[in-house]
């Protein structure tokens, strides 16, 4: 990953719809060109966050699973 986040959220232990409001709350708080990490463990959030990014126009980097955890790459638009 070349991304290096400026900002993180950690949702884990929340479940839909918390980890995609958070998300859309912080994103709107960053400027463009920030990077934003989010830690979740909602499975809901492997089919909402990308949905989320695209009608605000944000660009997801990466998504890496382990262990039923979820890491979101997100760089401001």
């Amino acid at each position: 990953m070349d991304v290096e986040p400026t900002h993180r959220l950690d949702v884990l232990g929340h479940y839909c719809p918390v980890p995609v409001s958070q998300a859309r709350k912080t994103l709107t708080e960053m400027a463009s060109g920030q990077v934003l990490e989010v830690l979740a463990d909602d499975p809901e959030t492997l089919h909402d966050m990308p949905i989320l990014l695209v009608r605000l126009g944000h660009r997801l980097v990466d998504v890496l699973k382990r262990a039923g955890e979820f890491r979101f790459i997100i760089e401001v638009r």
